[in-house]
C-alpha cells in the first residue's frame, strides 16, 4: 500500500465515524490527515524525481565508461591512436587497481601521476638508470663529470 493509499484510508476512516465538525479535536485530526496527505503527495513527487534522476546518472554513468574504454582501453598505446609520432607513449599498470594506462615520457620524467582510474599516485624512479657507477658502457667516467665541474 502506498502513502498516498493510507492517507486516503484513514481519511475514509474518519468520514466514516461520522464526528462533529464544530469540536477543536475533530478540526485538529482533519488539520493532521490534511497534513499527511500533502506529506505523502511531496514524497511520492520527490520518489518520481529521484527514480528520473536515478536512470539519468546511470546513463551518464555509461556514457563516462564508454568514454574511459575509449581513452584508456587495452590498446592505448596503438600508434594509431596518436597523431604525434615523435613523443614516444609508454603502458603504466596500477599497481592498486591493476588497470593499464599510457603515459607520455614527459609524464614519466616528471615522477608521478595519479591514476585516473582509483586515484592512486604512481611514482617513477629512474635513479638507477642514470646512476653512472653502475653504467658499464665504458662512455661515461665518474672523473670527467669531476673535471666539468671545475
Amino acid at each position: 500500500m502506498t502513502l498516498n493509499e493510507r492517507v486516503a484510508y484513514i481519511k475514509g476512516l474518519c468520514e466514516g465515524l461520522k464526528l462533529d465538525e464544530n469540536k477543536d479535536k475533530v478540526k485538529v485530526l482533519k488539520a493532521i490527515i490534511e497534513l499527511l496527505d500533502d506529506m505523502a503527495l511531496s514524497v511520492t513527487d520527490m520518489e518520481e524525481l529521484y527514480d528520473d534522476l536515478s536512470m539519468q546518472v546511470d546513463e551518464i554513468d555509461e556514457d563516462l565508461g564508454n568514454v574511459e574504454e575509449e581513452l584508456y582501453g587495452d590498446d592505448c598505446c596503438d600508434e594509431d591512436d596518436f597523431d604525434d609520432e615523435d613523443e614516444p607513449f609508454y603502458e603504466v599498470t596500477c599497481g592498486k587497481c591493476n588497470k593499464t594506462i599510457c603515459v607520455s615520457e614527459d609524464v614519466l620524467l616528471e615522477g608521478e601521476i595519479e591514476c585516473p582510474n582509483c586515484g592512486e599516485v604512481l611514482e617513477f624512479d629512474f635513479s638507477d638508470l642514470f646512476d653512472e657507477e653502475s653504467c658499464d658502457c665504458g662512455c661515461c667516467d665518474p672523473s670527467d663529470e669531476e673535471d666539468l665541474m671545475s
